[in-house]
């Protein structure tokens, strides 16, 4: 039986299964499970996860981590009527893809009314799209 096998499907479906599993450990890790979370796998990639707390300067929105695949992760409220998220600020370092251990201390920071974690802006840390780039590092 002669089959047509599709490379990118391939790459995509691996990096779905693993990018899930990574998605997976820092939900845990900030107190969360998988049922909280929400990707998105167009490019570019990103994903959402909504937090069980919610921050002293804004008691009344919900907050969230956002992640996207050239940014890395950043810390959101819900916006009030359905709006876009507020992005807070953004993790920082030159890892799209950091320890889990990292965004739960930025996470922390945040919590504790640190205003020096993370970086009120997003920083390129890499282009959409070679997903097989990332598969590598969360394999």
């Amino acid at each position: 039986m002669t089959r047509i096998v599709d490379a990118d499907l391939d790459v995509d479906s691996h990096f779905d299964r693993v990018f899930r599993g990574y998605l997976a450990r820092v939900a845990r890790a900030a107190g969360v499970g998988l049922e909280s979370c929400t990707v998105d796998l167009d490019v570019p990639v990103s994903a959402y996860i909504a937090l069980d707390w919610r921050l002293g300067r804004f008691p009344d929105r919900d907050l969230a981590l956002l992640w996207h695949e050239a940014h890395g992760w950043s810390a959101a409220v819900e916006a009030a009527g359905g709006e876009d998220t507020i992005v807070l600020a953004y993790v920082d370092g030159d890892d799209v893809l950091p320890d889990p251990r990292t965004v739960v201390k930025f996470l922390a920071a945040l919590r504790a009314e640190d205003h020096s974690a993370g970086r009120p802006d997003p920083r390129e840390l890499r282009r959409a799209g070679r997903h097989e780039e990332l598969i590598e590092r969360l394999a």
